[in-house]
């Protein structure tokens, strides 16, 4: 993961309302392996983040002017440090008039991962702890805490360059803080929200339940593609990107990789071409099958104790709202 410019700044303000005070740095983070270790431990904890929604800039103006400033930095208009500090100053101005937040410090990374170019920003806060010394005597120890960030955002660089349809290049927290918090945050990035994530995702596997229904598949095998879509899905999570349709299509059906991508674009579900995986919903999404006799039953798992009531003792399935297309067959039956 090369990292191309790296700085921190410190912003402190009480939550007593006092003004914050700004600590910028002059100029970027020297390259160590420090900051190395630190941005791979940021990006894996803001991977795991459940909660990030998906956007694109507003249109540069006075009041969202952070799209501006990028542009001017990766044109050569301003060096990293300039960029970083002209944000920052604007990030206390927003803290000062919402007073929502106690400060912290502000890490902004420009770094290239795989092709792509990524900016990530966070504010980020110490954690109180204790280690042991070269004497063995037991000491207080501060560390930094990126396993409980609460504002953060990331923009993929390359994309909002060269594919300028997109709206979802930005993903940022949207925090358990309450709204307001996290919305003075998507405020200073200048972003609005594009994509709903855990709808797309409860659209693809939607589409995907249909798909299998469709191809009367085999219990075994729609067993293991809901193996495989489940496992790409977390994968892509995990690196913090998006489901590209095509691709899970391939994935889903090697001999016919085109098979649900086509399913997909002739039911119109009206999906994007590339969908960022919501960790939330993927763990809901199970099926229970079962064929014996004549009798084929598939479920997904969510909808135990809500539409499906399973007695154990008796051995039955209570099934609600059932299907429309079966209740027509069972009435001219």
């Amino acid at each position: 993961m090369p990292i191309r410019h790296c700085i921190v700044h410190l912003i402190e303000k009480k939550p007593d309302g006092t003004p914050a005070v700004l600590h910028a740095r002059d100029s970027e983070l020297a390259e160590s392996q420090a900051i190395e270790n630190m941005l791979a431990d940021l990006n894996e904890s803001y991977n795991a983040k459940q909660g990030k929604a998906w956007g694109f800039f507003h249109a540069e103006s006075g009041a969202h002017p952070f799209s501006g400033w990028l542009k001017e930095y990766l044109d050569g208009g301003k060096d990293f440090a300039a960029f970083s500090r002209i944000a920052v100053e604007h990030l206390q101005k927003l803290m000062e008039e919402s007073n929502l937040s106690v400060g912290g410090h502000v890490l902004f990374a420009h770094y290239q991962q795989g092709m792509t170019d990524y900016l990530a920003i966070a504010l980020l806060h110490h954690s109180e702890g204790v280690a042991v010394n070269a004497e063995l005597d037991v000491t207080p120890s501060r560390h930094l805490d990126l396993s409980t960030l609460h504002l953060a955002a990331r923009i993929n660089v390359s994309e909002w360059q060269n594919n300028k349809q997109s709206k979802q290049y930005i993903s940022f927290i949207k925090g358990k803080n309450g709204k307001k918090v996290s919305e003075y945050f998507r405020d200073f990035i200048g972003c609005q929200e594009g994509v709903d994530g855990p709808g797309e995702t409860r659209t693809l596997l939607k589409a995907f339940s249909d798909f299998v229904e469709s191809e009367d598949l085999p219990e075994e095998s729609a067993r293991e593609k809901t193996k495989t879509l489940v496992e790409y899905a977390t994968s892509q999570n995990k690196m913090g990107e998006p489901m590209g349709l095509e691709e899970l299509s391939g994935l889903i059906d090697e001999e016919r990789p085109r098979a649900f991508y086509d399913h997909i674009r002739n039911k119109d579900y009206g999906l994007s071409p590339e969908i960022p995986a919501d960790k939330r919903t993927l763990n809901q999404f199970r099926r229970f099958t079962g064929r014996a006799e004549g009798l084929s039953i598939s479920f997904e798992a969510h909808l135990l104790g809500d539409k499906i009531e399973y007695d154990e003792e008796a051995g039955t399935l209570i099934i609600k709202g059932l299907p429309t297309q079966l209740t027509d067959q069972l009435k001219r039956r």
